[in-house]
Order: structure tokens, then C-alpha cells, then sequence
């Protein structure tokens, strides 16, 4: 019959199909509920607490029979993403639900004993990216040591790492260039999931206290360390303003160090973190000059952009409303393409090409987590050689990290 067709078609087309990965927030919702009876619970999320079925943590929670939601945290960006990078709010409340939202992103980083005040358990539900930089590592990190000194309870619901949980990669953070664009002594490119992250921090004591912590990690389910974010039928929600796609979040790691320097990293534009500028700057030199290195796994194209002031988006961003030259990355092998080192090539190239234009700001030793970058530019260390000292910093830590992974 028609119908017994239809299911059939229903079925293989569901086959074919990705994984439907469950993120901590769907295994919570459908198995462990219990959990949070009769708790008072404060929520750490943002954009990106969303449940399979489209429905934010917070409405979630909120519309559950003795889930109690007192009071709700907020990361850089603020608690829907409507904030741009960098900058600070206070307290506000959200619009759905009127629940009280503390901002982590302002005065304080760290929940104060008073934010916490009546609380038995801390939720927390944001997607990270796989960066050491990206800001919602450290605010777990405060989290955690807030939550152990005011003896709370401290849930992580597990997102997978979009960039896959296996790619390692660049220098360990040296403790000297502690911030908070980078706490913990782990490389750029870490390959954890932020539970797996939590773990972490509490194993190795990175923050205060940690003996203390009640910590727990509600597992994804149907996650391999090798997917990338594209093959788990989860939808993609912008992580920060300026990472609007996988692709973006795949070269950041990288191109995010050029944050650090006189160079566009395409803030202000249609493609941030995928394109990449000055006004100095000679497009089609550059790209003959990057394409002849032969990276792996990606191609460059000339392009030429004009950053603008995007509301919530990019606040002044560098060179504005002027014409910039450059070139956009374009990846053509995801697992063959490292960041960190395309980065470096890249800065090495414009530096050699266009002498005395490049500027590195103090910033870059911050993002990079050492000076050698500043030592590569006072020609105290080659580009291989700064590579090769981050591979074995990466691989080190990658004997730590073990016995910290959840999923195979």
C-alpha cells in the first residue's frame, strides 16, 4: 500500500541521516530529572543551551513541575548571545522567564557568595568551541571554585567539541601569561569536551578548593571523539557573535592569534575568522606567496573587504570603514588542516613580504600563552622551531589529558 511505502521511505531516509548525537542537556531532560528535585538551582548558559527540540535550558527547566530556576548566570555575550565580544554587563532579567540573571562578564567573573545565596546546585550548559581562548572555559573554571567554596553542587551538561576531540595543537599556556582569555595550563587546541575540561580543572586542582567540588558530568550520548560538529544532527547556534559557522570555528584557533597584531582577522564583515587584512597589504602577492607554501589542507584567495560597526556584533572593529587587502582561507581538507601552524605561516609570510608593517601587540603573548612569538620577530627563534617546542608541549600534555576523556 501507499502507506507502507511511505514508512519505508521514511525509514531509509532516516538511515541516511547523521547520528542524532544527545547532548548532557537531552540525556538530563529524558533520564535524570530526579536530579534536580526539590533543589534550588542557578543556570551558567547562554545562546547554545538548547535542547534537540529547539527549546532553550531555561525554558526548558522553567516549565518542569518541581524544578525550581532561582536565579540564572550569564558569560561574555550574554545569556541569549545578544551581547557583543567584550563587553561588560551587570545584573539584568531575562525576558521569558523574569528569573534574575547575574552577568559573569562584568564587575565580577566569578559568582560572589551573595549571587549564589539560597542555591543547592549549579547547572552548567554552554557549547564551547575547542579554544583555550574562548572565555566560557574561564567562567567554568570561577564557577567551579565558587561553587565549592559555597558548597553547591556542580552539574556540567556535556557538549561535544565542534572541532572534533581528538585535534591537539599549539603551546601550553606558561602560568606567567595567566588571563582570562587563558586560566589553565592546557594548549589552544585542547580536544576536550568542556565536562571532560571539568574534569580537568578539578583533577589537576587549576582552580581553588577543588578537593571539595561535588562535581558531575551528565555524558553526550552518540558522540565519537572523531565527529565533527556537522555529522551530529545537532543544530548549529552561533557559539559568540563572530563565530557564525563550523567553518569559523575550525580556522579560529588559529587566526584568532592575529587579534594580537595590526592585521584584520575579518571582524566587521560577512566572514569573520575566514578572511584576513590590511590596507598595506598586497592581496594577490600574499596569496602567491601563501599558496607556493603548500599548507596542508587549505588554499588561499585574494579578497578585499571594508570592516563596519556591526551592532552586537563588531564594536569598532580594526580599520574600520576602510578598505582592507587580503586573503580568505578557504579549507580543503579539515583533517589535515592545523590552525596554529597555518596562522604562524601566515604571519610569517606578510612579516617578510611587507617588512616594518606587521605589529604584534603585547595582546598576542596572551592569546599565544607565551612571548615566543615576540621572540620569533626579535629573530631569537625560527617559525620551525617555535612549531617544534609547541608540538612537544601539545604532546605532553596529551599524557595528562588521558585520564580525563570520557568518550572513545
Amino acid at each position: 500500500s501507499i502507506l507502507l511505502i511511505f514508512i519505508i521511505m521514511l525509514f531509509s531516509q532516516k538511515d541516511k541521516g547523521l547520528t542524532q548525537v544527545k547532548t548532557g542537556l537531552d540525556v538530563l531532560l529524558e533520564k535524570h530529572l530526579n536530579l534536580l528535585n526539590g533543589k534550588k538551582i542557578g543556570i551558567i548558559t547562554n545562546q547554545t543551551g538548547i535542547s534537540s527540540r529547539g527549546k532553550h535550558i531555561i525554558d526548558e527547566l522553567h516549565s518542569v513541575k518541581g524544578v525550581i530556576v532561582l536565579s540564572l548566570f550569564a558569560p561574555e555575550h550574554g545569556i541569549r548571545g545578544e551581547i557583543s565580544n567584550g563587553k561588560q554587563v551587570e545584573s539584568y532579567f531575562d525576558y521569558s522567564t523574569g528569573i534574575q540573571i547575574w552577568s559573569l562578564y562584568g564587575k565580577n567573573r566569578k559568582p560572589t557568595s551573595q549571587m549564589l545565596k539560597n542555591l543547592d546546585l549549579l547547572l552548567f550548559d554552554i557549547q564551547d568551541i575547542g579554544a583555550r581562548f574562548y572565555t566560557y572555559i574561564s567562567t567554568l573554571g570561577y564557577a567551579m571554585e565558587a561553587a565549592a567554596e559555597n558548597n553547591i553542587e556542580f552539574i556540567v551538561l556535556d557538549r561535544p567539541n565542534p572541532i572534533t576531540g581528538v585535534k591537539v595543537e599549539g603551546p601550553v599556556l606558561d602560568l606567567k601569561f595567566k588571563s582570562f582569555v587563558g586560566m589553565y595550563p592546557i594548549p589552544v587546541m585542547h580536544g576536550m569536551t568542556v565536562g571532560e575540561l571539568a574534569l580537568m580543572i578539578k583533577g589537576e586542582k587549576f582552580m581553588k578548593n577543588m578537593d571539595k567540588l561535588n562535581l558531575m558530568v551528565i555524558k553526550i550520548e552518540g558522540w565519537k571523539r572523531d565527529m565533527w560538529y556537522d555529522s551530529t544532527g545537532l543544530k548549529w547556534v552561533r557559539t559568540s557573535p563572530n563565530i557564525k559557522n563550523l567553518n569559523a570555528a575550525i580556522i579560529y584557533p588559529g587566526l584568532c592569534l592575529l587579534e594580537g597584531t595590526n592585521l584584520s582577522e575579518g571582524r566587521g564583515t560577512d566572514s569573520p575568522f575566514e578572511i584576513f587584512g590590511a590596507p598595506w597589504i598586497d592581496s594577490n602577492t600574499l596569496v602567491d606567496k601563501l599558496n607556493s607554501l603548500n599548507i596542508n589542507g587549505v588554499k588561499f584567495t585574494p579578497v578585499k573587504f571594508v570592516p563596519k560597526d556591526i551592532p552586537g556584533v563588531a564594536i569598532n572593529p580594526k580599520y574600520e570603514n576602510l578598505l582592507c587587502y587580503g586573503a580568505k582561507i578557504n579549507i580543503t581538507d579539515r583533517n589535515k588542516f592545523l590552525p596554529l601552524k597555518t596562522a604562524l605561516l601566515i604571519l610569517d609570510t606578510i612579516n617578510k613580504t611587507f617588512p616594518e608593517k606587521l605589529i604584534l601587540f603585547p595582546s598576542i603573548n596572551r592569546l599565544c600563552g607565551n612571548a615566543d612569538l615576540k621572540l620569533h620577530y626579535n629573530k631569537d627563534m625560527t617559525i620551525n622551531e617555535i612549531y617544534e617546542k609547541w608540538e612537544k608541549e601539545s604532546k605532553e600534555f596529551m599524557k595528562i589529558r588521558k585520564k580525563y576523556l570520557i568518550y572513545k
